[in-house]
C-alpha cells in the first residue's frame, strides 16, 4: 500500500512539474528549451515551497538539493555551463551536504525528530506575498527590450580567470567549509559538562 502511495505521489508531482511546459508548448508555441525552462522553473518553485513548509528538517534539506539542481538545469538551458557546474559543485556538493551533516551531527538525540512551525510563519508569508506582488508589478511595468539570442559563455575563459587570478579566494572558501564541518563535529562529540547536565 505504501508503494502505491509513493507511485501516486510521484505521478502527481510529475504532472505538476510537466503541466507548465505542456502549456507553453501548446498555447504559446514554445521550443523545447522553453518547455524545459518552464518545467524546471516549476520544479524549483515547488521544491522551494517544500523547503519552508515541511516539518521534517532532513526532507527539507533534500528538497533544497532538488531546488538547487533545478536551478542548475536552468543555467544549462541559458547556455551558462560554468555557472551550472558551480551550482552543482558548490551548492549541491558542498553547501547542501554540509547543511545535512551539520543537522545530523548537532541535532540532539532526545529532541523530537520533527520541527514545530516557527511563530514567524504568518509575518513571513505576508512579506513573501508583498514581495511577489512588487516583483510582478516591476516586471509588468518595465519596458523590456526585444528578445535576443542566447549567448554562450566562454567556459574556458571564465575557468582560467577563476583559477588563475582568483584562486586564493576560491581556496579560502573551501577552508571555511572545512572549518564549519570540523566545528560541527566538535560540537556533536563534545562531552556534556556538569553545567549542561544541571540545565537539563
Amino acid at each position: 500500500m505504501r508503494a502505491w502511495l509513493y507511485l501516486i505521489g510521484g505521478l502527481v508531482a510529475f504532472g505538476v512539474v510537466a503541466t507548465p511546459g505542456l502549456l507553453v508548448l501548446l498555447f504559446f508555441g514554445g521550443s523545447s528549451d522553453d518547455v524545459m525552462l518552464a518545467s524546471l522553473a516549476t520544479l524549483m518553485l515547488v521544491s522551494g515551497i517544500a523547503v519552508v513548509t515541511m516539518r521534517d528538517i532532513i526532507r527539507c534539506g533534500l528538497a533544497m538539493i532538488v531546488c538547487f539542481l533545478a536551478l542548475a538545469g536552468i543555467y544549462v538551458i541559458l547556455r551558462a555551463p560554468i555557472v551550472a557546474a558551480a551550482q552543482v559543485i558548490i551548492y549541491i556538493g558542498a553547501i547542501s551536504v554540509l547543511v545535512l551533516f551539520a543537522i545530523m551531527l548537532t541535532q540532539d538525540k532526545i529532541a523530537p525528530a520533527r520541527l514545530v512551525f516557527q511563530t514567524q510563519a504568518l509575518p513571513a508569508a505576508i512579506a513573501a506575498i508583498v514581495l511577489a506582488v512588487l516583483i510582478a508589478l516591476a516586471g509588468v511595468g518595465t519596458d523590456w527590450p526585444g528578445a535576443v539570442d542566447r549567448l554562450s559563455i566562454a567556459t574556458v575563459a571564465v575557468a582560467n580567470q577563476l583559477f588563475d587570478e582568483y584562486v586564493l579566494p576560491f581556496e579560502v572558501v573551501s577552508v571555511l567549509l572545512l572549518a564549519a564541518v570540523v566545528g560541527g563535529v566538535f560540537l556533536a562529540k563534545r562531552e556534556p559538562t556538569r553545567r549542561d547536565e544541571d540545565s537539563v
